[in-house]
């Protein structure tokens, strides 16, 4: 039996790469965006684009990925995800151009849209029942740990940039500091591609195209002889049953006795998102840039958010069936708008002052003399002072050197900064990260799962991209106060929405939640 476990752990491990890939993938660009701003001379909606466009293909990935691995395979479909994200890798760290660059990453996106349904999908597959629950786990936390990875190494390449040793002037980390970031994932995704080749074909897929012969001798090397024959058996039952079975119209999720649950998912969906997780995810340098803490300070700050979003994450999964969902949810959304509104307050209590003392020790690249109308007024907001040091100095010299005039204007307590954000991830991690697809799976009827969480799903993701591309602009538009307070105001709509209408489902059988929510 250990024998048997060991070789579902090591397939899973091996599958659960993806999670890593797509986790690093999503979350790299956070380090890259201050770079890129300025190289390419982008606008706040085109370095929201930049980030952004990962989760449009990724999205229209997950519609298609699901059919195409039932015609060619869940192992083969990884095998090109591993090559997107290779191909993407590469193509990021040597485009000339914004253009380029965009493609590039919407390349990777269809690797990350389809490692994120069908790694999943082929762990569960491969797993027996006792501990398919453990493996698929694997890869929600590998995403995480991918997400933290990319955060550590996006701060040692900036840290590589600025060593005197030869090898690393020779691989010019201080030039390419961005490229060297984004290229990176290339090593990961080799070893993805290769490492795929010693996980077997799916047996229920195997056993979908009338290959019983492969499928019964993967599965013996995973439960043993006489549990893979049952088991076998029950799935061709089940495959038998599936094919009689009628395709349920996206209309049917529309029909007045689903309202209410399909009201709860949709609310959730976008609450997972509107509250502001992918803007801290793929921009948090850029955030801890605004507290005054400097470039160096910031990139070291988001490897705490990725620690922390790991350690909670995993607390997620070991409490959510003991304290239940309910709970867990309005503990950890209520935890959101009070982050939210610390981050506001603090960010609200900042001014903006360069002082003679403060301009000495700004670059030699900034003209004094361009400054000195500015220089001893004090600013209240940040849109205010952006607005100002945009004026005199001409957009270029302000976009490149923004975090040194704030370092040198800013007065603002920065610990409260750094405070709430990571108890935001926390809450985030332990509460609507998780819970959400564990709701999902449980909310809707057995009629309509597949389709209402495809198109739930589909929503989440509509919404985390609109989040995304319009993060710069609503930086720089409304300043950092107000889009927080923005956030946490949709937290506390979110939280008495939860209060008031979303049931507890730990402990009841998805026949009794169907008998709740469903309206006959």
């Amino acid at each position: 039996m250990k024998q048997n476990n060991f070789y579902i752990i090591k397939t899973a491990l091996i599958v659960a790469l993806g999670g890593f890939l797509m986790g690093f993938d999503a979350s790299v660009i956070s380090g890259v965006v201050k770079f890129i701003e300025t190289q390419f001379s982008l606008t706040k909606l085109e370095l929201g684009w930049s980030v952004s466009s990962l989760t449009l293909t990724a999205t229209a990935a997950m519609i298609v990925a699901g059919p195409l691995s039932d015609r060619i395979g869940r192992r083969r479909v990884l095998y090109i995800a591993a090559i997107l994200y290779a191909i993407s890798a590469i193509g990021s760290a040597l485009a000339p151009n914004f253009l380029l660059l965009v493609i590039a990453r919407m390349i990777g996106g269809l690797g990350v849209g389809a490692s994120l349904i069908i790694a999943p999908m082929y762990i569960a597959e491969i797993s027996p029942a006792k501990i398919r629950g453990q493996m698929v786990s694997f890869n929600q936390l590998n995403i995480v740990i991918g997400i933290s990875v990319a955060f550590f190494t996006n701060y040692l390449i900036l840290q590589l940039g600025k060593s005197e040793a030869a090898w690393a002037q020779t691989l010019k980390f201080d030039e390419y500091n961005w490229r060297w970031m984004l290229g990176l994932e290339t090593l990961p995704a080799i070893l993805y591609f290769f490492g795929l080749f010693l996980v077997p074909r799916s047996p229920r897929w195997l056993i979908m195209k009338e290959e019983f012969d492969e499928a019964l001798e993967t599965m013996k090397k995973a439960t043993g002889e006489n549990a893979a024959i049952q088991e076998m058996e029950e799935i061709r039952k089940s495959i038998k049953a599936e094919e009689q079975k009628e395709k349920v119209p996206v209309a049917e999720l529309f029909k007045p006795a689903l309202r209410l649950v399909l009201t709860i998912g949709i609310v959730v969906a976008v609450l997972q998102q509107i509250t502001g997780i992918n803007s801290v995810f793929f921009y948090a340098p850029m955030i801890f840039e605004q507290s005054g803490i400097g470039t160096d300070a910031s990139f070291s700050q988001a490897i705490l958010v990725g620690v922390i979003n790991l350690v909670f994450t995993i607390l997620a999964i070991a409490f959510i069936d003991r304290l239940g969902r309910k709970p867990l949810l309005v503990g950890g959304v209520a935890g959101i708008a009070i982050c939210m509104f610390l981050l506001s307050y603090g960010f609200n209590q900042a001014t903006y002052t360069l002082t003679e003392n403060s301009i000495a020790s700004l670059p030699e690249e900034i003209d004094r003399a361009a400054i000195a109308s500015i220089t001893g007024q004090t600013f209240s907001s940040d849109v205010e002072f952006k607005g100002a040091i945009r004026k005199a100095l001409g957009e270029d010299i302000s976009k490149t050197y923004e975090s040194n005039l704030i370092t040198s204007a800013i007065s603002m307590n920065p610990i409260v900064i750094l405070i709430g954000i990571l108890g935001f991830v926390a809450s985030f991690a332990i509460s609507i990260g998780p819970v959400m697809w564990v709701l999902f799976s449980e909310l809707f009827p057995n009629k309509i799962r597949g389709v209402a969480i495809s198109f739930v799903g589909f929503i989440n993701s509509a919404i985390s991209f609109l989040v995304q591309l319009i993060f710069p602009w609503e930086l720089a538009s409304f300043g950092s106060s107000l889009t927080f307070l923005i956030y946490g105001l949709f937290a506390a709509l979110g939280l008495i929405f939860i209060l008031l209408v979303v049931p507890e489902t730990k402990g009841k059988s998805l026949e009794e939640l169907e008998k709740i929510l469903v309206r006959s």
